[in-house]
């Protein structure tokens, strides 16, 4: 740096992440090994979000600013050989968004300081990032305690002459999480062919949606768990759990460009069927009512049927080959358990994360970790197709404890409904017991 020999930005307190509406101060450090002339020294506060259509490009496609605010902290002088400090302060607006990083965007805020020197001498620059936090409070989001439930019936051919019917149905405890937490997974196969199903899976998924002129999607498996097949005619249940590592918060609050989303998908590999949850990661935990304490307490995962529904007295009538083939659906009395094979969650030790205490996601401000992913709904009004990026493994945010390695997953990625329009994805047709329980009473049946 020649005469220059020190020049930095410190924080007060050496505090890098902050919440909108936060003030933001500290000194510059800076240390001569001779006197240094100067016309000014600046120091820049700065907030903005920039969206690109190439990977890891920074030549920005789209951009917006948050705020931009230049302060003079000295006026025409020269700093003497020796070590100077001058203080500065900002105040942060209170509607920005959360920082955020990822391959084809970044939400950024970082302070920068300038020495602007006479004419034909060398100025000198230095910058320093700090973190928004806007905190996404699940309480307020309705309907969030409650169970999420979807199902899907599949109608399939096999042996080029058979059918056969498979009714999937999942159901999950809550629709909101924070890192740390786990989601109880219930779901209920009815396969009611003679043919037995592939492995079914359960996947927690990020989606996130970059709104360039033609939107860009990423999508990323975070964790994925993998249970047996139903054997032809059975009716199985299979429970299970995924604990939420840290991620980036659901909804990038005050931001245009990037949006975040979150959902568990659950599918079987053969026939093809799948069902999806969307749930909310947030940074406060659902508080749940005295009502839904007690009904959590009764039992660890939910129940894949719908409060008010009513078992039909008689299951659908299925084609019969003669060979035992399709059998009429079990019914719930004779459910099986469906054992798990495999959980992408691990820990060093390669145990299945479901042994992993919570606390092995622990939240730490102000370290950074690989780049994380954050969007979400994407409801693009331009008829052109959207691009799509579709990659696997774990995401981590910028302040995380520890690092995350990049899990494999063999889950086939699907794109889910668009959020923009609804809370939820849309309903797919009723089972044969959901229509029996909203079909008008028989005229005989009327008290």
């Amino acid at each position: 740096m020649g005469k220059l020999q020190e020049f930095d930005i410190l924080f007060a307190n050496n505090k890098v992440v902050y919440s909108p509406g936060d003030s933001i101060s500290g000194n510059l450090k800076i240390r001569t090994g001779n006197s240094l002339q100067y016309k000014a020294i600046k120091v820049n506060c700065h907030g903005s979000c920039g969206i690109s259509n190439k990977l890891n490009d920074t030549s920005w496609t789209l951009s917006e600013q948050y705020f931009n605010s230049t302060l003079s902290v000295a006026d025409k002088g020269t700093l003497t050989a020796g070590e100077h400090s001058f203080p500065f302060q900002f105040a942060i607006p209170a509607a920005v968004p959360t920082s955020f990083e990822g391959p084809f965007g970044k939400i950024v805020y970082r302070i920068k300081a300038f020495i602007d020197t006479p004419r034909f001498s060398k100025d000198y620059k230095a910058q320093k990032p700090f973190y928004l936090l806007n905190l996404l409070n699940l309480n307020e989001v309705p309907d969030i305690e409650q169970p999420n439930h979807a199902v899907t019936t599949k109608k399939f051919t096999y042996l080029l002459v058979k059918t056969g019917t498979v009714m999937l149905r999942a159901c999950s405890d809550l629709r909101g999480y924070t890192p740390g937490q786990v989601v109880r997974l219930a779901t209920e196969i009815h396969n009611k062919s003679g043919k037995d199903t592939g492995s079914v899976l359960a996947s927690l998924i990020q989606k996130v949606t970059y709104r360039t002129k033609r939107p860009l999607y990423d999508l990323r498996t975070i964790a994925e768990v993998e249970g047996a097949g139903v054997k032809a005619g059975k009716h199985a249940e299979w429970r299970e759990q995924i604990i939420v590592p840290p991620l980036p918060q659901s909804a990038l609050a005050c931001c245009g460009l990037i949006e975040v989303d979150y959902f568990i998908q659950v599918s079987l590999r053969s026939p093809e069927a799948v069902v999806t949850l969307p749930i909310y990661i947030g940074n406060i935990a659902v508080t749940l009512s005295p009502c839904s304490r007690s009904l959590a307490s009764s039992s660890q995962y939910p129940s894949t049927q719908s409060p008010d529904r009513i078992t039909p007295s008689a299951p659908p009538a299925e084609p019969h080959d003669g060979d035992g083939g399709a059998a009429g659906g079990a019914g719930p009395g004779a459910s099986e358990e469906i054992p798990t094979k495999s959980h992408s969650q691990q820990d060093p030790s390669g145990q299945a994360s479901a042994t992993m205490s919570p606390s092995a996601y622990g939240h730490a401000p102000g370290q950074r970790g690989g780049g994380g992913g954050l969007g979400g709904p994407g409801g693009e009004s331009s008829g052109a197709a959207p691009l799509f990026c579709v990659s696997t493994g774990a995401t981590v945010p910028f302040y995380s404890e520890g690092s995350a390695t990049p899990m494999p997953t063999s889950c086939s990625l699907i794109l889910p409904p668009e959020y923009s329009s609804s809370d939820y994805p849309h309903e797919p047709p009723p089972s044969y017991e959901e229509s029996c329980s909203s079909a008008p009473p028989r005229p005989d049946r009327i008290q």
